[in-house]
């Protein structure tokens, strides 16, 4: 990836970076050189993975790291990262979704401009892979655990208050289905996973264990994520924000459960 961000570097570029160290975070910024800016975030023994580029934006004009915040906060102000230290507020530049999210953001900034050909996504390099692979594998391997609390907290009272409508309908499709939180995501089972749910702050997305073509979905409220980055196994993927869409979205999720029931 070293000679794909010395190019994107000629240019000032607002940029996307990936960490498997918190793979449910990614970091947004502007950097005039994003290869000099790669080595500042990774000059620190307390990462156990490097940072890594996801896409960039070419942009014309210098800009303010705060300029592209204040952006992206305009769009959704429930993305970002903020904590209370020594009772203050510290706001950083690292927002909850993933890097497909982010750059789809940054897609339709293009779109509307006529700058699509400046939006580019960086191929991961061999050992990038092997990264993550393993920031995984140490999720997996029970070393660390994570509770169905731990995500519930991560919402608004409106959106936990809409999970717990959602687990109890998923719950009542059949008594053999159980949750297993993970780290980035509550996974409902049976004998495999029917859908993962990823609570962020104003909505929920989940993932249904259907490869493409195989639901139906009528109204279209899922989207294929068969060809993009995300969070599941499946490869349809429902935001839901209110009870509004509950019903319809768990018959989506009862098709991947009747699925699951014929698998060996």
């Amino acid at each position: 990836m070293g000679k794909e961000v010395e190019k994107a570097s000629r240019k000032g570029v607002i940029y996307v970076l990936k960490n498997p160290s918190f793979p449910e975070y990614v970091k947004i910024g502007y950097a005039d050189d994003l290869e000099k800016r790669l080595h500042q975030f990774n000059n620190s023994a307390c990462l156990p993975f490097a940072f890594r580029v996801y896409c960039v934006y070419e942009v014309d004009g210098r800009l303010k790291d705060r300029d592209v915040h204040k952006l992206i906060d305009k769009l959704n102000p429930d993305l970002r990262a903020i904590e209370t230290f020594d009772g203050k507020p510290r706001v950083r530049e690292f927002y909850n979704i993933t890097a497909e999210d982010a750059y789809e953001i940054l897609y339709s900034i293009a779109s509307i401009s006529g700058t699509t050909s400046r939006l580019k996504k960086m191929k991961p390099e061999g050992h990038e892979a092997i990264d993550e692979a393993l920031a995984m594998d140490i999720q997996d391997s029970g070393a660390v655990s994570y509770s169905e609390d731990y995500h519930i907290q991560k919402g608004g009272a409106a959106v936990r208050d809409l999970y717990y409508s959602l687990k109890e309908r998923i719950m009542a499709l059949n008594d053999d289905i159980f949750i297993e939180p993970k780290k980035l995501y509550i996974a409902f089972k049976a004998k495999s996973n029917i859908c993962e749910a990823e609570i962020q702050k104003a909505k929920i997305k989940i993932t249904i264990n259907l490869r493409k073509g195989k639901l139906y979905d009528p109204e279209n409220l899922a989207k294929d994520v068969s060809e993009t980055g995300h969070w599941g196994s499946g490869d349809y993927m429902v935001s839901l924000y209110d009870e509004e869409t509950l019903d319809y979205t768990v018959d989506l999720i009862r098709q991947a459960y009747d699925a699951s029931r014929f698998q060996e």
